[in-house]
């Protein structure tokens, strides 16, 4: 039999039992579509997180109160040290020649209070530098200015969020809102950019670090990013840093300091397992669809058993018999994962379309993995009943009887 009496014969045969059809190729679709969908928001999710942290640039360091030592795995995000982070030693880094940047920052909660509206607001201690060093844009007015980092300055700027939530279509520039049990007045309104690093940037109100120390009553800082200057090696300027506060802090190295390059490659290393993982989960709705051709399959060759001995009596090998079974098998299977293809796809682009900045991107692997093990499932389960109607002996097949050759 030619390859494409072949197709057109399963072809007419698909559309006469188009209930049959339907069934399998939806549940060929919906296994497929799993896997695109699942594994595209996985690779998704590991771009997103990986880009956030790229915007601190390469040449970015994180510092940590506490000395955390690791060894492979996400490295430490907080840290608990016998010694805080102070202003002090803010400013002694600061005056480190290899060093272009240092933002201290505290962070915590604060209730924010402007003409009887009252709200729990992230609220950002830092300085003039944390704008320039996570290259912060804004929408109106200007960032907090230039001053000694002991100064607590009475000025702040807000997210759009915050504007929204606490003047609605108000002025809020130069306007004064009260942080806990200080007045700050407004002076800059920073572009939204979503949220970076665990903080929504349009959600926040940034106040100077001396004022956060005096709402939050701390002296410690949450954490310290130092950018390294132009020219400067990474490895050198990070050594200088962590000399200079085990001298400011009695000799004790208890600070962690964390690279953008460890953070970006823990989170790719478990981001892709769990990419992985959901597409082996979704993967098992596969062998489900399977199964169902394997049965229906079964009852195919049972339906057909006069067909199969008249076309046995007419010549026809075992071999094509039970190629006839497999094509079938696989024609459905293929038909079924391009739907599945397709959906998958127009989800993704349609949940893009709502979130454009979480990107969606289906592994190369996951496509061709998704479509070889719909080909694989449908061609391991029609085996079975394809070599059941191969064995068919010719006469008892013409009379209806299921016996082997």
């Amino acid at each position: 039999m030619r390859v494409d009496d072949l197709i057109r014969f399963n072809l007419n045969l698909l559309l006469r039992q188009w209930f049959r059809t339907l069934m399998i190729l939806l549940a060929t679709a919906v296994g497929v579509t799993s896997v695109l969908l699942l594994t595209g928001l996985g690779e998704g999710a590991r771009r997103f997180v990986l880009d956030e942290f790229a915007l601190l640039g390469q040449d970015t360091l994180i510092m940590l109160p506490g000395r955390k030592e690791t060894t492979g795995g996400l490295p430490p995000l907080t840290g608990e040290g016998t010694r805080d982070i102070t202003l002090d030693d803010v400013a002694a880094l600061a005056r480190l020649r290899s060093l272009q940047m240092v933002a201290p920052l505290i962070l915590g909660n604060a209730q924010v209070h402007v003409s009887g509206r009252n709200r729990e607001i992230l609220t950002l201690g830092t300085n003039a530098r944390f704008f320039q060093l996570r290259e912060l844009n804004m929408q109106q007015g200007r960032p907090l200015p230039e001053a000694p980092l002991e100064q607590a300055g009475s000025v702040c700027v807000i997210g759009p969020e915050v504007r929204e939530t606490l003047f609605g279509s108000n002025r809020a520039l130069g306007e004064w809102i009260r942080v806990g049990d200080r007045r700050f007045r407004v002076i800059g309104i920073v572009e939204d950019r979503g949220e970076s690093l665990g903080m929504d940037v349009g959600n926040q109100v940034i106040l100077p670090v001396a004022s956060a120390q005096q709402i939050f009553n701390t002296q410690g800082m949450f954490r310290v990013l130092l950018k390294v200057r132009p020219g400067s090696s990474m490895e050198h300027a990070r050594e200088q840093v962590l000399e200079l506060m085990q001298q400011r802090h009695g000799g004790e190295r208890d600070v962690t300091l964390i690279t953008q390059d460890a953070l970006l490659g823990a989170f790719n290393d478990i981001l892709q397992l769990l990419t992985l993982a959901v597409g082996a989960i979704a993967a098992i709705s596969l062998v489900v669809a399977g199964i169902l051709i394997m049965n229906i399959t079964l009852i195919s060759v049972s339906q057909r058993t006069a067909e199969i001995g008249l076309l046995k009596a007419l010549g026809a090998s075992a071999a094509q018999v039970r190629l006839l079974f497999l094509s079938e098998a696989l024609m459905l299977s293929a038909l079924g994962a391009l739907i599945g293809i397709a959906a998958g796809y127009a989800l993704l682009w349609i949940g893009h379309g709502i979130w454009p900045r979480f990107p969606v991107s289906v592994p190369l692997w996951a496509l061709i993995g998704a479509l070889a093990i719909a080909l694989g499932v449908a061609t391991l389960f029609a085996w079975l009943p394809a070599g059941r109607a191969a064995r068919l002996a010719p006469a008892a097949a013409l009379k209806g009887e299921v016996r082997d050759a």
